[in-house]
């Protein structure tokens, strides 16, 4: 049985924390990790945790206690991984289109490195050589998630060197002295088919023999979380035994062995968390009933930018008669949770649940219409512990300079 949060639990954290109020559930992080762990049991793994889902400290610090490593896609995710106690051999820098002055930073601090752009591997090859290794990342051309806005690897994706610049990688390997100690891809987001997976293993593969000091294949993250009751995810045991076997054939053949990477986001934090909200107001408007929370875009940005589905539970009355609500915000912009969803009656006042709101939440959020930011909180041996406080009105000043004596 898959862990989760009562509504019971729920309720009690909104109202001793009030709402909107982002929650977490630790047990289900350490859940998802150990799930990966028994199905690469038979591969050489490591899995580094994509913070740009989740940068909160707290959950940082989590994710170290229970052994994982951590992605950062900026120099400053790499500061906040430092200061959660990750050691820089834990710390992985993956960025895209950044200053180079960044990817010194991230050189200094002594941390993995994976470059997007001839540009920075070049600049990196003349200025370190063959003294720091350095992983590329490719875009490998391969259309997966079937959404662009969380597809990456397709041919007209910004990510990545293109695979067809693979001449000007070695040359620039050849007269540079560079030390590349990883090939990296990835290809998207909500990746369910395992043969994709199987497609960049394979094409990574066929470039090994140009990179003599090669140690590490990265694939990226990507995979497929359920966000509706009767969908599946990603089989990680059928891709852990594909992976198993490609690298153990690999071997074989060439004598080389390699390590897999992971950067898994979503996987490890989408299903651990929750966003409760309060149903401000009812309003019926012809067919349509809306029920108005005290959230909206502003918060909770997947379901209007990705048209993202969450699943929406009414835990103030979890038994009620199902009826068609449209689940709106507070914003002023069209900001829909949901169209039509059966729900238990609602009333104002009531609390509602957004699930699977871990990845891509709270980190996502903004102060638009000058609301102020959620609490968040997370649950640990089913006890709540606050891990952000909400928002107030001198956080919305704080960085402002006031000039004008009018």
């Amino acid at each position: 049985m898959s862990l989760t949060l009562s509504p019971q639990q729920l309720k009690e954290a909104a109202e001793g924390f009030g709402t909107p109020l982002y929650v977490y559930h630790a047990e289900k992080i350490k859940e998802q990790y150990e799930k990966l762990l028994h199905a690469f049991q038979d591969a050489d793994t490591r899995f580094f945790y994509a913070a740009k889902a989740l940068t909160n400290i707290s959950i940082l610090k989590y994710i170290r206690s229970i052994g994982c490593n951590v992605d950062c896609s900026s120099f400053n995710e790499v500061q906040l991984a430092l200061k959660a106690g990750f050691a820089p051999n834990q710390i992985l820098y993956t960025s895209n289109n950044i200053s180079f002055d960044e990817i010194k930073n991230a050189k200094e601090a002594g941390v993995h490195i994976n470059i997007d752009s001839i540009s920075n591997l070049e600049k990196f090859g003349n200025a370190y050589g063959n003294s720091y290794p350095v992983g590329i990342r490719l875009r490998p051309n391969i259309m997966a998630g079937g959404n662009l806005k969380i597809a990456t690897g397709h041919s007209d994706s910004k990510f990545g060197i293109p695979i067809e610049d693979i001449e000007l990688i070695l040359k620039l390997q050849q007269e540079t002295k560079l030390h590349i100690r990883t090939l990296h891809i990835h290809t998207g987001s909500e990746i369910k088919d395992v043969s994709i997976f199987v497609q960049g293993i394979d094409l990574l593969l066929d470039l090994v023999k140009h990179f003599s000091q090669l140690e590490v294949i990265d694939l990226g993250g990507g995979f497929k979380v359920p966000y509706k009751k009767n969908e599946t995810g990603t089989d990680m045991h059928e891709l852990g035994k594909r992976v198993q076997e490609k690298f153990e054939h690999f071997e074989k053949e060439t004598g080389r062995h390699l390590q897999v990477w992971f950067e898994p986001g979503k996987f490890l934090v989408s299903e651990a968390g929750y966003l409760i909200t309060k149903v401000n107001v009812l309003k019926q408007s012809g067919d349509i009933l809306f029920a108005g929370v005290d959230s909206g875009l502003n918060h909770l940005i997947r379901p209007m930018f990705y048209d993202a589905w969450h699943e929406i539970e009414n835990i103030s009355n979890p038994d009620g008669v199902l009826k068609k609500y449209n689940v709106v915000g507070n914003i002023c912009e069209t900001d829909t949770f949901a169209e039509a969803r059966l729900l238990p009656e609602v009333s104002e006042g009531d609390f509602l649940a957004i699930k699977n709101a871990g990845a891509y939440g709270f980190e996502m959020a903004s102060n638009y219409n000058s609301r102020y930011k959620p609490a968040e909180v997370l649950f640990l041996d089913d006890v709540p512990n606050l891990i952000r406080r909400r928002d107030n009105m001198e956080d919305l000043t704080k960085n402002q300079i006031e000039f004008l004596n009018l």
